[in-house]
């Protein structure tokens, strides 16, 4: 069976974090207000530090890379968007939907390739599969904000939109063996933008919002996630919004999962959920209320996997 997890994260820590107009065009949990750019940006600074610090202090290893002023990149702090990792020796990146956020892969690929190439050093080969210039075509296929993946069934699951381009998600998933689970979900009626929004597969379980996925792809996404094993833990499309979909499950020192969510997500859960999830895994959980609030994004996005 493939390695689901792992314990070794790339994050990128901010320099000019923001509210960011054109994304927020398609990302409806976006949200901003008057305070000072500056003090926004000090306290997505404190709440980042606090996530590494946590998932250091769990044994993870985390390459910090830095930011830089110019060019403008500010939701540089969500790099799972512009690249994944997989084993075997494969690196995959993007094109993404702004061209502020595209600017992220060359401002930080030559790093992270560094870090992968190393990782998967004992592989025969290491290849990089780049789909960034799609974007000249309009296609567009946002990383594991798009997709969500079972890696130990190698199967991808992708809600359709404006981030995600159905000819593009196929091509991954022939090009690195997944099988395509693809389907639409929506929020107050208007599409969701990233399928890690509203779904989060572990080891064991699957966390997943049903009521948000259209009704003629449920029992699709759901006998999927059945034949791989998944426990499915089922959320409300209020918990979507406290970013409960949006967790990442990742190895400890003593050779245990555990998950990451934030400090939101958690205190949604009801007391089931949280003794279902805690069968299998420890819940680690940060307080990134701003992170979220200004950049309509949780732990997950936060958090590039390294393979």
């Amino acid at each position: 069976m493939n390695r689901h997890t792992t314990d070794e994260v790339v994050m990128i820590r901010p320099v000019a974090f923001m509210y960011n107009p054109i994304t927020a065009q398609t990302n409806l949990y976006q949200q901003t207000d008057d305070t000072d750019p500056e003090v926004v940006q000090a306290k997505a600074l404190k709440e980042f530090h606090s996530l590494v610090e946590a998932l250091e202090n769990k044994g993870v290893k985390v390459h910090v890379l830095e930011d830089t002023p110019e060019p403008s990149t500010p939701d540089s702090i969500f790099p799972n968007n512009w690249f994944s990792t997989h084993e075997g020796g494969t690196m995959v990146v993007y094109p993404m939907f702004t061209e502020n956020r595209q600017s992220e892969i060359q401002k930080f690929r030559a790093d992270v390739e560094k870090i992968a190439s190393q990782s998967q050093k004992d592989e025969k080969l290491f290849t990089i599969i780049d789909y960034s210039r799609n974007r000249d075509r309009q296609q567009i296929l946002e990383g594991t904000g798009s997709m969500v993946i079972d890696r130990k069934n190698k199967v991808a699951y992708c809600v359709l939109s404006p981030r995600a381009d159905k000819e593009l998600f196929l091509r991954f998933c022939e090009d690195t063996g997944h099988e395509p689970v693809y389907f639409q979900a929506f929020q107050d009626g208007v599409p969701i933008y990233h399928t890690n929004v509203l779904m989060g597969i572990g080891g064991e379980n699957a966390i997943i919002c049903l009521d948000a996925i259209a009704d003629e792809d449920r029992k699709k996404v759901v006998d999927s996630l059945k034949k791989g094993g998944n426990n499915i833990i089922n959320i409300s499309l209020d918990q979507v919004k406290h970013f409960l979909g949006n967790t990442l499950e990742l190895k400890g020192k003593d050779g245990n999962n555990f998950i990451v969510m934030s400090e939101d997500a958690y205190k949604s859960l009801t007391t089931e959920q949280k003794e279902q999830i805690e069968r299998s895994t420890d819940i680690v959980h940060v307080d990134i209320r701003h992170i979220e609030f200004y950049g309509g994004g949780s732990v997950r996005c936060m958090m590039a996997e390294i393979f």
